[in-house]
């Protein structure tokens, strides 16, 4: 099952007309329940699994979300490549709504009261997150982009708020002066975790809306009908993109094989477990 390609965000892949449900998997996790049953489905000739972040019918918040059970139920099936499909809204003004932001950097400014990391409890390790986007990946995402006409940029930096609540003007002020491009409360620490768990993690940052900075007031009804146009746009990609990566399928450096500094006659069964499933 190794090498799968898996999607986490909306519940907009169910309405793909070329999708093909073939079975949910029910997945528990030593760290709780994910959000919902993990979908397995077929793209054209193409297996891949999705889950809905927020839960179907979207019922969980950004923070109540389980990243951990996520990440860990879709390395669990299988899933190597994986990506992250999320609304956002915009910190600068070429990133207008519709456009889809691809970010090869994260700001975490949570307030700490998620849990981020699959360690701890006995298991000393440590990953690097210098770099958390799959650039391989991302390269892929572009190149489908570009082929569809979507109107789409490279690079960047996604800030990860709380929520939520939306930001102050205030808060969108410091957050622009820090550079940042887009500003979502989803990706991290999924993407983190992601890292951890050796996977090839890459975001598409579908624009909503300019935050709060601008000076034009925007209304949840205006952000849905955006929404509705992402969510188009966003299908249209990923029926695209999964048969090409499918068909391209790549080698990358997973950075949690030499992570664990402690002893392995130190981790107990429940751990060794736990790491075979993240670094399998």
């Amino acid at each position: 099952m190794a090498g799968q390609i898996g999607i986490i965000g909306g519940s907009g892949i169910y309405s793909l007309e070329t999708i093909k449900i073939i079975k949910e998997h029910i997945v528990e996790t030593p760290f709780g329940k994910p959000s919902d049953a993990v979908i397995e489905a077929k793209i054209e000739d193409t297996t891949c699994f999705f889950l809905a972040r927020h839960a179907r019918g979207h019922k969980i918040l950004p923070h109540e979300v389980n990243y951990r059970a996520n990440i860990y139920a879709l390395k669990s099936l299988g899933v190597e490549y994986l990506v992250s499909v999320s609304a956002v809204g915009s910190l600068k003004e070429e990133h207008a709504p519709t456009k889809f932001v691809l970010p090869d950097q994260f700001i975490d400014w949570t307030k700490g009261f998620r849990e981020r990391t699959f360690f701890g409890n006995g298991i000393v390790a440590h990953v690097s997150v210098a770099n958390p986007i799959n650039k391989q990946l991302q390269e892929m995402i572009a190149y489908c982009c570009e082929g569809l006409n979507l109107n789409y940029s490279k690079d960047g930096s996604y800030i990860c708020i709380e929520g939520p609540q939306f930001s102050s003007r205030a808060e969108s002020n410091i957050y622009r002066s820090f550079g940042a491009d887009v500003i979502g409360m989803t990706n991290v620490p999924e993407s983190y975790l992601a890292k951890e768990a050796g996977m090839a993690y890459s975001t598409i940052a579908m624009v909503t809306d300019y935050d709060c900075w601008k000076e034009e007031h925007c209304t949840v009804e205006e952000i849905m009908k955006v929404m509705v146009k992402n969510n188009q746009n966003a299908q249209l990609l990923i029926k695209n993109l999964i048969p090409y990566l499918d068909k391209n399928k790549f080698k990358f450096e997973k950075e949690n094989i030499f992570a664990v500094m402690t002893p392995e006659d130190r981790l107990t069964s429940d751990h060794k477990e736990i790491l075979k499933i993240l670094q399998s």
